[in-house]
């Protein structure tokens, strides 16, 4: 099983100023401590359901870029782009170009959407849950469309209209840069995991309950003609506060292993993120390697 880190606060003791330092020690802390996976929230405001809406919140792709440039080895993504925040066709070139700038470490991390507030808050349209799949469903197509150098004419949607998915350069990830499909919803969400995700990132992870979502995947696997071992299955697991605590997690983890979960992802204290990662995070990586 392999560790990622998902940094999903910015209020650092030296304030704003010293953000940037933090994340440079974060990226370079992930690739020593061997971290397969290192992600940041696509939010504008801080999600009110977690710190104060008021709290530092960074635009995911810019962070992502510079992350890009403080670490070597780690796959980057967002946990995950909200379908509504970006027109596909920006959505796939600015991918691209994180991948080409990041030599091959791009990953999508895509979902419909929910933070109603920031999205009035800023005057980005809110469609309906039911139009926001759709929305999801058509992003992806021109993902791939965009990412394939063989199809550059036009893509006819119900929702998006593009005259030519032209992208250079494209992604030096062949055949395009990893699609994870954030969320646990069995009718819609896993059913687009079967059909078009490389990855899959599922809410919750108690072993019950992530094995009854791994047997609705399944079944969307069979009616897509796909293999459920295609895809990369994580989850959001409890952040170990020490190391003291890392017995306990490998024990909550071997249990997921199990089941087929190949990645847990968790997120380092807010305040210090660089420092867990190095002192938590390196051996809790070589815990989780020997299940």
């Amino acid at each position: 099983m392999h560790l990622g880190a998902h940094v999903v606060q910015f209020t650092v003791p030296a304030g704003p100023a010293g953000i940037a330092d933090e994340l440079a020690r974060v990226g370079a802390a992930a690739d020593a401590a061997g971290l397969t996976d290192l992600s940041v929230m696509d939010h504008w405001f801080q999600m009110e359901t977690m710190y104060p809406a008021e709290e530092p919140m960074l635009e995911g792709y810019s962070t992502l870029a510079f992350l890009a440039a403080h670490s070597e080895r780690v796959r980057l993504g967002l946990l995950v782009t909200g379908v509504t925040y970006r027109h596909p066709g920006l959505l796939a070139k600015i991918v691209a170009t994180l991948d080409v700038l990041s030599k091959g470490r791009a990953q999508l991390g895509i979902g419909a959407a929910w933070y109603e507030r920031e999205h009035r808050g800023l005057g980005v349209p809110f469609p309906p849950t039911a139009e926001r799949f759709e929305r999801l469903e058509e992003a992806i197509e021109i993902c791939l469309q965009m990412w394939d150098p063989e199809a550059n004419g036009a893509y006819q949607g119900r929702h998006y209209q593009l005259a030519e998915t032209l992208c250079v350069p494209g992604p030096l990830t062949r055949p395009h840069p990893p699609i994870l499909i954030g969320g646990s919803g069995e009718r819609k969400t896993l059913r687009l995991v079967a059909r078009y995700a490389d990855a899959c990132n599922l809410f919750g992870a108690a072993p019950a309950e992530v094995e009854h979502k791994l047997d609705v995947l399944r079944r969307h696997c069979e009616e897509e003609g796909r293999d459920i071992d295609e895809i990369r299955v994580t989850v959001l697991g409890r952040t170990p506060a020490r190391v003291a605590d890392l017995d306990a997690f490998a024990e909550e983890m071997a249990a997921l292993a199990k089941l087929g979960v190949d990645t847990v992802i968790v997120t380092p204290p807010g305040d210090r993120p660089a420092a867990w990662i190095d002192e938590v995070g390196a051996p809790a990586v070589a815990r989780l390697a020997a299940l």
